[in-house]
């Protein structure tokens, strides 16, 4: 059965205190879900990571917002998963829109990445979405599907399972703009159908794949009512703890 997840991808914010007080109210605020279905990950810097104490009891995890393709070596000022996993992490945000827009990231690497995070005992959050030109030519679904085939459809069955989607139009971060929750809804659904098409209808069924662009309090009841929609991979709102909290309502009140 797969996950309601909600994400928080803090980005290049807060110093050490500020985030371990963000941190401290979004745990304080958090509600646990008694049957395990609901569960929040934190994605801070990766200088906080050791600060943070996640509760599992609670539903409540880390992740890195980055890993390298390699475990360890002369490789100045990247982070491995090795590390990662050493300072508490559990998941890591792979192939963010900044990530292979900014740094020029592709599939390739990012494939090695994920290999490497899984390879450590670390849960990918593999992100996809469309730039707007891509969107506006009627590309998205092909863009989306080369992402991922390129990505993640080398793993086996067993390894697939332990990846969350994100879908993130990317002409909808940080932007102001977001999807329609129809746009959405027909993003998750074709990504879930490629996964089947590549595995099987379990498997398709079974990953968690949460929308990443622009939600926040006033959109997230109509995102999270679409029936592929599973969470939200959450930037900008997610460093005011009360909009993150408000969002983590909207989700948990979307579950049936």
């Amino acid at each position: 059965m797969r996950k309601n997840i909600l994400a928080a991808n803090w980005k290049m914010n807060t110093s050490a205190s500020e985030g371990l007080a963000l941190f401290n109210e979004v745990k304080s605020g958090w509600n646990a879900d008694p049957g395990g279905n609901l569960i929040c990950i934190i994605a801070p810097p990766s200088t906080h990571l050791s600060l943070i104490n996640a509760d599992s009891e609670k539903g409540i995890y880390c992740a890195g917002q980055n890993c390298s393709d390699q475990d360890n070596g002369a490789y100045t000022g990247e982070i491995s998963a090795v590390m990662l996993k050493s300072v508490g992490a559990d998941f890591v945000i792979i192939g963010h829109s900044e990530r292979r827009s900014i740094f020029g990231e592709k599939n390739n690497l990012l494939k090695r990445k994920v290999d490497a995070a899984i390879r450590n005992g670390l849960f990918p959050i593999y992100c996809c979405g469309e730039q707007q030109g891509e969107r506006e030519d009627g590309n998205q679904e092909d863009v989306v599907r080369g992402q991922l085939q390129e990505g993640l459809f080398h793993l086996s069955a067993e390894d697939f399972g332990k990846v969350i989607v994100a879908y993130e139009p990317v002409w909808a971060i940080g932007t102001g703009m977001t999807a329609t929750p129809e746009q959405a809804q027909e993003m998750h659904s074709f990504i879930r159908t490629v996964i089947e098409e590549n595995y099987n209808k379990e498997i398709a069924m079974d990953t968690s794949v949460l929308y990443g662009g622009s939600c926040n309090p006033a959109n997230a009841n109509d995102l999270f009512a679409n029936e592929d929609v599973d969470g939200g991979l959450i930037g900008g709102a997610s460093l005011i703890a009360g909009d993150f909290l408000q969002i983590a309502k909207s989700l948990s009140s979307s579950i049936p």
